[in-house]
């Protein structure tokens, strides 16, 4: 792994403070988050990795800052087969299984019909159960960034 794009979807600033906590331990590597991304920012880590952490709003769906670059991705449908990816859905079990963690899955999905390589399994954060994230999200980001780093050897 070159280098590392985080991209946020973030409505409280929850998957915000989650990404900024993440980055800062990474030293090994460049890190860049990003807040309001768009397509050009992205298509920057075509060949290297990039961490999606984003909360799910409403009915299941991607938080507004986020949303326009998943519009974007499903519209222009680039092929990113060399690009590696995680994911990290912050959500609320008690708003009900399929609204639960609904924009991760959508991005998870999408970037993997982009033929881009998943790293490990998305990580479903419950809120109802893990009130600070970072509690799960650590070992899962320590093991994220170890095979990300093996894949790209």
């Amino acid at each position: 792994m070159n280098k590392l794009g985080i991209f946020v979807g973030s409505v409280y600033g929850g998957a915000e403070e989650l990404a900024e906590t993440l980055a800062a331990k990474l030293t090994s590597v460049p890190v860049e988050i990003f807040f309001d991304s768009t397509l050009d920012d992205f298509m920057a880590y075509d060949a290297d990795t990039v961490l999606v952490i984003t909360s799910t709003t409403g009915q299941g769906e991607i938080p507004e800052n986020l949303l326009p670059l998943y519009v974007a991705l499903k519209d222009q449908f680039p092929l990113l087969p060399k690009q590696r990816y995680g994911v990290i859905s912050l959500g609320d079990s008690s708003y009900g299984e399929d609204r639960f963690c609904g924009a991760g899955r959508q991005f998870d999905a999408l970037l993997s019909e982009l033929n881009s390589q998943s790293v490990q399994p998305r990580l479903d954060i419950d809120a109802g159960v893990h009130f600070e994230p970072l509690e799960v999200a650590d070992a899962w980001f320590s093991q994220f960034v170890a095979t990300a780093e093996q894949a790209a050897a």
